[in-house]
This record gives structure tokens, sequence and C-alpha cells, in this order.
């Protein structure tokens, strides 16, 4: 049986998970035109791993990571214009979280888009997926802590 994402990719765990998130998105997620309310809610205790799912009963469902604890290096520069959408002045104001990938559900080759962020705005929860053009980050870059 294959362990599941959040049993080995998380850290030890605190007492309790982080609270839900409810999200409203500044434009659809390429792809999902018809979804802009999604929530963010822990898959783990530790606030490691996260289902950012559409409050739509037939929507998508993505596994995402916050990105500074598995690539603390990581600052993408986030165009103005979507940083303005969303009320923060640059990428550091904002929560980054990675969908994550787990190919054919083998655990350990799951990878992290680094290219397509989601930024939240922790103090209004809006959100936006941001399509970075400049090449500088991967696609698929390996979750491993």
């Amino acid at each position: 049986m294959t362990p599941s994402p959040a049993a080995t990719l998380a850290a030890p765990a605190p007492a309790t998970a982080p609270p839900m998130q409810v999200l409203a998105l500044a434009e659809p997620m390429p792809g999902f035109p018809g979804h802009r309310d999604f929530v963010l809610v822990a898959a783990d205790a530790a606030g490691l791993l996260f289902w950012l799912q559409s409050v739509a009963p037939d929507g998508p469902r993505f596994l995402a990571v916050p990105a500074a604890p598995f690539f603390p290096d990581y600052a993408p520069v986030l165009p103005r214009a979507a940083c303005a959408e969303l009320g923060i002045t640059d990428g550091a104001q904002g929560e980054i979280y990675c969908l994550v990938t787990v190919p054919d559900g083998d655990v350990g080759a799951s990878t992290a888009n680094l290219r397509a962020p989601i930024v939240v705005n922790p103090a209004t929860h809006r959100a936006r997926q941001i399509v970075l053009t400049d090449g500088a980050h991967p696609i698929r870059r390996p979750l491993r802590r």
C-alpha cells in the first residue's frame, strides 16, 4: 500500500492543524474558468500540505504546499499588476503556495510547480495563480524537505 502524500512528506505535527482559509481567486486558474471560490484545507497537522479545493461540488482539488518550508530560497518576482490586484506590494507580503503533482501515486517522485504559484493576501484572503514568464523557475521541482 502506498502511503499518502501527507504521511510521507510531512514533518512531525503539532497538536492542531492550521485553520481552513476561504479564498476568492481574482481570476480563475487556467483551465478552470468556472471556479473562483476555493478553500485551503490542511491535509496534515503541521501545515505543510494543503488541499486547494473548489467550493463547487464538482470542482477541482489540488495538492499544495507552502513554498517557504520546502524552497526557502524561492522568491519569485511577481508582476506589479498582480500584486496590486491582490493588495500587496510584493511577494514577501503574500503567502505563496506551490501546486504538487504525485506521478502515478509515487510520493517519492512528487514535484512542485514553481513557475505558477498561488499567491494569497493573508489579510483579505484574495488569491491568484500567477504564471511567471521569466523561465527562472521550473514547472517540476522535486519536492523534498
